[in-house]
């Protein structure tokens, strides 16, 4: 056993956050620690790494066995260049290489060879068995990983940004490569590309992780094991993330089906001694008492609880635009002499769902702060669509006043809501009693987070501009977001790098790559798929643009291959909707016969029709008619289900 957690227990002020706490971690296992923001997560990290003392427990690690701990605020300092300071996290083999230099000095300047061949095969046979000859190239790979070009590996650490400075600070836990890696949110920081090459890194790591993310995404190509902390305890399941929520869903109802039934039990063994005490004869009573005993040795179950941490969140449009929401023609910025993007040309179409992705720093919130008027563009413009009316939520919450409480938030810009009205609003996001008193500023993000969603539910906009909507938000909150937003019928344009958030809400994905949008029908998983090929006839298409004399047949080739791939894109989206609205149609009225046939037999029970032979004779048609008509649509029903 590498790690051994035993009854941690821990309490603050407000309670107890940990309460009889005990888990394990094998070498190589994959473990994936969740629960709502609060949960004490991040405690019982610090209480394994051994920076918080527990109330009472005890952590065990494998005797000579080391742990890396990146925390959320994780930094990195030194005196040193970047790479300088990787170097210093494998010291032991860079003083065994200068030992290897030293030695082959003396084998050129001494006559007793022999001797010092000796030690430097040993020493040269223990470099190579610890990686000695591959650390260096392993140290460029974890930093280009990681987003750092070779330029920045000669940056000063003490000139690194606090972003730098935590994917820094991971960096240097990866070269060190302990038994144990402990990391809490390690991808608020990276972008999408950099979390993908960790994801392949911890998969194939040849230690144990211990892991505390919301990425989902993330945690299901990782996890092998989940420990959910709620309640102050903790409960383990075997398998990823998706593993894990599908279990946990089935073990709840199967608890309350249980306790259900034994309630049902329980009342109806109660209503029997009733009914045989009411006899009042001998034999009946002591069958009474004889049930009575048994009901009381009964382990009477628990009702599963049900935590109440769900946000009721729809958004309802006010107003349906026209089909052209958004135009932009030939939209261009730079920052600094830096090309962020040039020359888009971009539609947006009603009821489109666009997540725009891309790396960091690529221009991707610069281009939604133009689309809200705060940031001007190089050259081009854009225009909005026919009763079009857009609500912006911003990842850095500066739609918000610091210096207001919550409920003046809210009823500043709704003047015409009660009092009544607000708070009914502002408890469906968690915020009740004194609570709705806080100032901004000395809320959480994932605080602010719910009041932006707020505002952003009572806007009535049609048109919703998202920039990283999930940052700061608990796993149940990001599902209840991602499942209003799917429901959603007006139009959405969305910045994220949740890419389980991004597969679910999206039918259309725009990546801002090397200076251009590249379009794709479809979701995240749809976008994985048709990557390489977008991007290859793109290149074309771009080097046509720019060199028209350069162009060949098989250029033109591809660039009509581009073109055609585009409109089977199109035509398969379009289809999907039809068939999205066939399935509906479909569902809704094989509903509305369902609930005919049941009023047609209620009907058909009335003592008047009954003993009625023609009225009853008209009902049996009507409902031979309508059981055709249901046998025919749930064959229609599961072809549409069906087919791909």
């Amino acid at each position: 056993m590498l790690l051994s957690v035993n009854n941690i227990s821990k309490s603050f002020e407000t309670g107890p956050i940990l309460s009889g706490v005990s888990l394990n971690v094998e070498r190589r296992q994959k473990t994936a620690l969740v629960g709502s923001n609060g949960s004490g997560k991040t405690t019982l990290l610090r209480i394994i790494t051994g920076e918080t003392e527990p109330d009472t427990g005890i952590v065990t690690y494998e005797k000579d066995s080391s742990f890396g701990y990146l925390s959320q605020e994780g930094t990195f300092s030194g005196g040193g260049t970047i790479f300088e300071e990787m170097l210093l996290c494998r010291s032991e083999l860079v003083k065994m290489e200068e030992d290897l230099r030293d030695l082959e000095t003396q084998m050129a300047n001494t006559d007793d060879v022999s001797a010092v061949c000796d030690r430097y095969e040993k020493l040269r046979t223990e470099f190579d068995l610890k990686g000695g000859y591959t650390f260096r190239s392993e140290i460029v790979g974890v930093l280009k990983g990681l987003g750092f070009t070779e330029e920045d590996f000669d940056r000063k650490a003490s000139t690194l940004s606090g972003g730098q400075k935590t994917r820094a600070a991971l960096g240097a836990i990866l070269v060190k490569k302990p038994d144990l890696i402990i990391l809490d949110e390690p991808t608020n920081h990276l972008d999408m590309n950099s979390v993908i090459w960790l994801e392949g890194y911890l998969s194939a790591y040849d230690g144990a992780v211990l892991i505390v993310s919301h990425d989902r995404y993330f945690l299901d190509k990782i996890a092998d094991t989940v420990v959910e902390l709620e309640n102050t305890k903790v409960n383990s399941y075997k398998g990823n993330y998706s593993d894990y929520a599908a279990k946990k869903k089935m073990l709840f109802e199967a608890q309350m089906k249980a306790y259900i039934n034994q309630q049902q039990e329980i009342r109806h063994q109660e209503e029997v001694i009733e009914k045989l005490k009411s006899f009042n004869r001998e034999k009946s009573i002591k069958r009474a008492e004889s049930r009575e005993k048994a009901l009381e040795k009964i382990e009477v179950l628990d009702r599963p609880e049900v935590i109440n941490n769900e946000i009721n969140l729809r958004f309802k449009p006010a107003k349906v635009p026209g089909n052209d929401v958004l135009t932009v023609e030939d939209l261009s910025k730079s920052y600094d002499g830096r090309t962020l993007f040039k020359d888009m040309n971009l539609e947006i179409k009603r009821g489109e769902h666009v997540c725009i992705i891309g790396d960091n720093g690529t221009g991707k919130t610069t281009f939604l702060k133009i689309l809200n008027g705060l940031v001007n563009p190089d050259t081009g413009s854009f225009r909005w669509g026919t009763n079009v009316e857009t609500a912006y939520y911003d990842q850095e919450h500066l739609v918000l006043d610091p210096d207001k409480t919550i409920y003046d938030e809210i009823s500043d810009e709704h003047p015409d809501m009660t009092i009544t009205q607000i708070r009914t609003v502002l408890a469906a996001f968690l915020f009740t009693d004194d609570n709705v008193y806080k100032e901004i500023k000395f809320l959480s993000g994932g605080e602010k987070g719910r009041v932006s969603l707020a505002k952003l539910m009572l806007s009535d906009a049609n048109f919703l501009i998202l920039d990283e909507p999930t940052n700061h938000l608990d796993i149940t909150t990001k599902e209840m977001l991602e499942q209003a937003l799917s429901e959603f019928e007006g139009t959405i344009i969305c910045v994220s790098h949740d890419r389980y958030f991004v597969n679910k809400i999206s039918n259309r994905i725009i990546e801002l790559h090397e200076g251009y949008f590249d379009n794709y029908i479809g979701n995240y998983d749809y976008y994985l798929e048709k990557r390489d090929d977008v991007r290859k006839a793109s290149d074309v298409h771009r080097e046509k643009a720019v060199n028209p004399s350069a162009s060949s047949t098989a250029q033109s080739s591809e660039i009509s291959d581009s073109a055609a791939d585009w409109k089977a894109q199109k035509a398969m989206q379009a289809e999907a909707r039809k068939k999205a609205n066939d399935l509906k149609k479909c569902e809704d009225r094989i509903t509305e016969i369902e609930n005919e046939l049941s009023e047609l037999e209620s009907k058909m029970a009335e003592p008047d029709i009954a003993t009625s032979p023609s009225k009853l004779n008209e009902l049996v048609k009507k409902q031979n008619e309508l059981n055709t008509e249901l046998e025919d649509l749930m064959e229609k029903w599961e072809t549409l289900s069906g087919d791909d």
